[in-house]
């Protein structure tokens, strides 16, 4: 199993849902968060004066998938979320040693 987070922004969130609704992909967690990557902020005229966004709003999403899910996932995030353009976004991916649904006592896929 993979975790997968994918960090876009804020724009970009109905897109993430309808991915993961088509894909049918379970157990979605959504967060606002804030940060920056290479372009380290932004710089906005405000009235006249030049103002510094160290951070910026983005989306994160969260979610746990099959390995044999992950690729094709990735895939289709790619085809809806690149433009080629700067602050795009990321996405994460990670090995997932276990998961225990609490109510059932299921583990490993099954409690997916």
């Amino acid at each position: 199993m993979k975790r997968i987070v994918v960090v876009v922004n804020p724009e970009k969130k109905k897109k993430l849902e309808s991915i993961f609704e088509y894909m049918q992909v379970g157990g979605v967690i959504i967060s606002n968060i804030q940060g920056f990557g290479n372009q380290k902020g932004l710089t906005q005229q405000f009235r006249g004066n030049e103002m510094r966004l160290n951070y910026i709003s983005k989306i994160q999403a969260e979610t746990v998938v099959p390995d044999d899910r992950v690729e094709e996932l990735i895939e289709d995030l790619l085809d809806e979320l690149q433009t080629g353009e700067y602050g795009d976004g990321k996405i994460f991916v990670y090995d997932v040693c276990d998961v225990i649904r609490i109510r059932t006592g299921e583990r490993g896929e099954q409690a997916l």
